[in-house]
Parts: C-alpha cells; structure tokens; sequence
C-alpha cells in the first residue's frame, strides 16, 4: 500500500512562525512553497494548508462554558495562539467575575469579564468553542448567528442518530435540523469533512483514544469486529468541575473507581465511529474507570486479529497510517505508552502487543483527556475549519515529569 503523497502548495509565507517555517520546509528561493505529506490510508493533508482566510488578522473568539475544565484549557491554548483572540466568556455561576479571579494560573491574559449566557453579544464573534454541559448545548447553539463557525465540546451532537441520542441520554434531541449539518471531528479521520463545516461535533476523549487506534485497523479488515473489549481509565477531571460527591479527595484518592458500566454514554459514539469503519454493525465491551490523578487517560484495548494477520502486521499498518501525523505516535516496538508522557499535550501515543492467547492482541493508547481528548482537539478542528494550519497553537511539548 502506498503510504504517502506529497503536494507542492504555493502559499503566502508571512503568516506563518519561524517554528512553522522550519517545520513545513517554507523555500523562499521560487516563490514560497509549502511541502505537504500525508498518509493514504488516513484523510489527505493536501488541501489542509490552503484557503487560509485569516492570515494576519486576529479571529475572535467566544467561550461558552468558560468556568469549566475544558473552557479553562481552551483560554490556556489560546495564549500562545497567534490569529485567535477571545473577546467573548460566558459563564451563568461566575457571570459578571473575571477569568483570572475564577483560574488564578491564568490571570496573566488579558481577557473580557464572564457574562451569562442570556446576556452574550455575539456581534464581535467570529467563532464560538462550546464548552456548556450535555442537554444544554442544542438550544443555545440553535440560537446562535448563522456566520459563526462552532466548535461544540459537549456530547449533544455526536450521535447521528436522535433517537440513539435519546436513548442514552434521556433527552429528546431539541436541535435535530442541526444534527443533520454537525459533522464528527475526529481530526485524523475526517479532515475533509472538518474544514468545510461550519458546526463541528468535538469527539469525547475515550472515544477519542480508542477510535484512532481502532479504525485504520478496521478499515484495512486486519481485525476482527467481534469480541473487543476496552478497558479505559481517566483521570478525575474528566468527570468534571461540579462538585459531586463521588468526585471528593477522600472517595477518589488511593483507589479505583469503575462506573458507567454497560452503559457508559460513550459507548453509542465508539460503536458508531467503528461501524462507519467496518459498514456493518460493531459492537463493543467497555468500562472505564476514573484513577487518582488529575488528567490523562489510558485505553487498553484487546482484539482478535483477521485469519492471516499477526501483531507486527497491526504495528506495520498503524505506522503507515500515522507516521506523518504530528499528534498520533506509534511508539518503537515494545514501548509501552505512559500517560505520564503526553501530560499537557495535544499528542495520541499508541503501540501494539501480541497477545499470549493465539490469535489476540493488545493495543494501548493515551492521551491527555482534556487537550487531545476534549480542547486541544477542539482548536486543532478550529483551525482546520477557519483554512489554519491545525498544529496552530497547539505545539506545548507534553510536561514531565
């Protein structure tokens, strides 16, 4: 199988960084030329770099929900953000506080005061990340301006189906003409797809662990879609910033705690992404389970490879796929990914195992559950949806130890 192609873009140079002008070989002998290589066997990164709309003006910015976890780390990766500026918060609790009297550790920006939701002037908006709870989302997002490009964190979009939405979470879809246009934002699967929308659905961070190792594998059928059982593990925050009892030091701390099992709300968005892979239905075991730290997210996963297929076939395949990507890493053979080492960072680090059990292998993927698997991802499908290259700044080094 042929695992790259290469295109030469003519592109205006004077927007990008000096980082980024090393990193994309920007010749400025014939006219600035843009080298761009990318996998087949995921989506082509050959229109990424063009139609950039914005380069050198400043995009503005709108965070709703900006008092949580996730809309903290958006404002945190916005700092180093060249073109995206926020000149919108809202946050009904916290409406009429400053962020930095809400994130001390980020009392350096330079930010507009948190407003409720209901009281948002949208009118110096060009592009909303929607960090507001599930159930939520659908009415405010079906409120907003026609021109703004939306990138929606919460789970109220990513099942495409309403009714299945309905049935995991127990509310009737209110925005369904919306669903209809959102599209799913697994950046490394759907970039096509993602520049040219204008509402992205930000995929959950155990799907997103999961589905990324899980789908190329699918695609090229070198496993089987039966008998795949996940067994995931988040830090806490993922579970949120209320207060909620479960969530305290002391029921936490110095232990595991399994929940949502067999009926985790993540499980209709995994099986949806893998069946789109296999064009036939795929069924999934997962647990997930949240451990004492504060964020990083870890998902082994155990499947049964085709007739034929060994482990080294899987790692052959997974390299090929991904060995031009910045942010999904196939570690050297027989490393084994660590949370630890994507802490901070916008990076999926995977490897595969061959199992003791004939026939069977073991795939571990981490990520950072609030940057890779909730807003770093988020940016980097802002980026692709307002012509940016999607690296745009998102290039922190993972913090260690």
């Amino acid at each position: 199988m042929s695992s790259t192609v290469v295109r030469l873009l003519p592109v205006d140079a004077g927007w990008l960084g000096k980082n980024e002008m090393k990193r994309f070989n920007i010749s400025r002998g014939r006219g600035p030329v843009l080298v761009v290589r990318a996998s087949v066997a995921s989506k082509s990164l050959e229109c990424q770099k063009t139609n950039v709309k914005y380069p050198g003006k400043e995009v503005h910015i709108g965070v709703l929900g900006a008092s949580g976890y996730t809309g903290a780390e958006i404002v945190r990766l916005l700092a180093n953000h060249p073109h995206f500026g926020i000149t919108l918060m809202t946050a009904d609790r916290k409406a009429g506080q400053s962020f930095g009297s809400v994130f001390p550790h980020l009392i350096t920006q330079d930010l507009p005061n948190m407003v409720a939701v209901k009281d948002a002037d949208f009118s110096n908006v060009d592009a909303v990340f929607c960090c507001l709870p599930h159930g939520t989302t659908q009415d405010i997002i079906k409120g907003l301006p026609r021109d703004l490009k939306i990138v929606d964190l919460s789970a109220d979009f990513r099942l495409r189906n309403i009714n299945e939405y309905e049935e995991w979470y127990g509310l009737p879809h209110k925005a369904p003409e919306l669903q209809k246009e959102a599209i799913y934002g697994l950046t490394e699967v759907s970039r096509d797809e993602i520049q040219n929308a204008r509402l992205v659905a930000n995929p959950g961070c155990y799907p997103t662990s999961i589905q990324l190792p899980l789908i190329p594998l699918i695609k090229a059928h070198l496993i089987e879609t039966r008998n795949i059982i996940i067994d995931a593990k988040s830090g806490v925050s993922g579970a949120g910033r209320g207060a909620k009892e479960a969530n305290l030091y002391t029921e936490i701390a110095e232990g595991l705690h399994s929940y949502g099992i067999t009926k985790h709300r993540h499980v209709p968005e995994i099986e949806q992404g893998l069946t789109d892979a296999s064009n036939s239905r795929v069924t999934v075991s997962f647990t997930p389970h949240l451990i004492p730290m504060s964020r990083g997210m870890q998902s082994t996963i155990y499947i049964e490879m085709a007739p034929g297929v060994n482990a080294s076939d899987l790692y052959d395949l997974l390299k090929s796929t991904y060995q031009e990507e910045e942010f999904v890493k196939l570690l050297d053979k027989g490393r084994v990914p660590e949370t630890r080492h994507v802490r901070g960072s916008n990076y999926c680090l995977m490897n595969v195992f061959e199992d003791r059990i004939p026939g069977r292998a073991i795939i571990i993927s981490v990520i950072d559950n609030l940057v890779k698997g909730a807003s770093g991802q988020a940016l980097q499908n802002l980026n692709l949806m307002m012509g940016l290259p999607e690296n745009t700044g998102l290039q922190h080094l993972p913090l260690f130890p």
